[in-house]
């Protein structure tokens, strides 16, 4: 029996120094290295990618363009998918207003400009948090594509705008644009599960887990999907400061190899995965 394909999109938020001067406020060195890591994990990943024949989606801040101007020209060159990630990974709601954040998006496509002659068509928000004004912003800007929402799990829809969020009534939800969502998933993201952070105001997040303990999350989120969800979607966020630690790799070499065991299963850009849904999804038609 032939069965219908299954998708497979690593991507890769490439955050580096950014993290941690804009949202964590660091000043101290040693906290600021943990970002510069991320030139080393990204060079390991590029490599493992080239090794197994695989594209990949990297989300890229117009901060670390401009810091790693060579990894990111060599991410195009090598023939990944580069999306917009802000500047320096702003989180949209503190912005605060729609102006800030157009003036926030306009500096990262001019840093992606500048560096690599890219306009990207994907955006993900850092911290996976929109504003009410993101997605109007977006559809402004050209996008064809975002990934910061989780209304679904393995499924692609439209985003929406005019939803009203009601405390003493039923939501209302908005009507479908001309914007695919590629849903992520807190579940599906290696920094919760790795990254130790520990700011002047307390411990953020624990992190430090062991590899075996995600690959079996990873890998049965996955296997569910193959299972039950034929056509789906997986997609899966890591950043190089993270997951490029060298138990982690390792790791990621195993999760791959296991997907690849499987029949159909095709590992794609966000951006080539988005449009595939836009062919056979006409706009607010119905999507189990």
């Amino acid at each position: 029996m032939t069965r219908t394909n299954a998708t497979v999109c690593l991507t890769f938020d490439f955050d580096a120094i950014s993290l941690w001067i804009g949202p964590f406020g660091a000043t101290s060195p040693s906290m600021i290295s943990r970002g510069e890591f991320g030139a080393v994990g990204a060079r390991r990943i590029l490599g493992l990618l080239d090794r197994e024949g695989i594209p990949a989606t990297f989300f890229v801040t117009g901060h670390t363009a401009e810091t790693y101007p060579d990894i990111v020209r060599d991410i195009a060159a090598a023939g990944h998918e580069i999306g917009h990630h802000g500047y320096l990974h702003e989180n949209p709601i503190a912005l605060e207003t729609r102006e800030r954040e157009r003036e926030v998006l306009q500096r990262g496509f001019d840093a992606l400009d500048r560096v690599a002659g890219i306009r990207p068509t994907g955006y993900r928000s850092p911290a996976w948090d929109n504003s009410p004004y993101t997605i109007e912003l977006l559809l402004e800007h050209g996008f064809r594509y975002e990934s910061s929402l989780m209304g679904k799990d393995f499924v692609p829809y439209w985003c929406r705008v005019g939803d009203v969020i009601n405390a003493n009534g039923p939501y209302e939800f908005g009507e479908p644009v001309d914007l695919v969502e590629m849903p992520v998933s807190w579940v599906l993201d290696d920094f919760p599960y790795f990254e130790h952070v520990y700011l002047k105001t307390g411990l953020l997040n624990v992190g430090l887990a062991a590899p075996s303990h995600v690959e079996e999350v990873w890998r049965g989120e996955f296997d569910f999907m193959y299972r039950d969800v034929p056509g789906g979607v997986f997609n899966l966020t890591m950043h190089p400061q993270v997951i490029g630690r060298g138990h982690r790799m390792l790791m990621l070499e195993r999760l791959i190899a296991h997907m690849r065991g499987h029949d159909g299963v095709t590992f794609a850009t966000l951006g080539d995965a988005a449009q595939t849904f836009r062919g056979v999804n006409p706009r607010g038609g119905a999507v189990a």
